[in-house]
């Protein structure tokens, strides 16, 4: 008993994420970068004060740093319109790509939460 304890703890401790299943969860774990997301692809382009008003209770500081993050790992381009100072956030490729992901989320948690659930 001792020994195949001592074997599949030896297996477990040596086991490691794939370092690109981290990656993705990393950015999609954040908090409010799904909700961004997901806002993106349902309605599209979307100036900062609209995604403010879909994601409410995020805060702007906390909205313009996840923004950010989305930028630099290739999900969102921020697009600023040279004949005035409209600028606006949209999913690059990259983002749009995560349809079905976000479909499959979708899909998931109608089967399994309830809207009264907070567990």
């Amino acid at each position: 008993m001792s020994e195949m304890l001592a074997t599949t703890t030896a297996e477990t401790a040596g086991f490691e994420l794939c370092p690109k299943f981290e990656k993705t969860f990393s950015i999609l774990g954040k908090k409010w970068n799904g909700l961004i997301i997901d806002v993106l692809l349902e309605d599209g382009p979307q100036r900062f004060k609209n995604l403010a008003r879909r994601v409410p209770k995020c805060s702007d500081r906390v909205l313009v740093v996840r923004l950010k993050e989305l930028e630099a790992n290739g999900i969102v381009s921020r697009e600023t319109h040279a004949d005035s100072a409209l600028i606006e956030y949209r999913l690059t490729t990259k983002g749009q790509d995560l349809r079905q992901v976000m479909e499959t989320v979708h899909s998931w948690s109608d089967k399994w939460y309830s809207p009264v659930q907070s567990h």
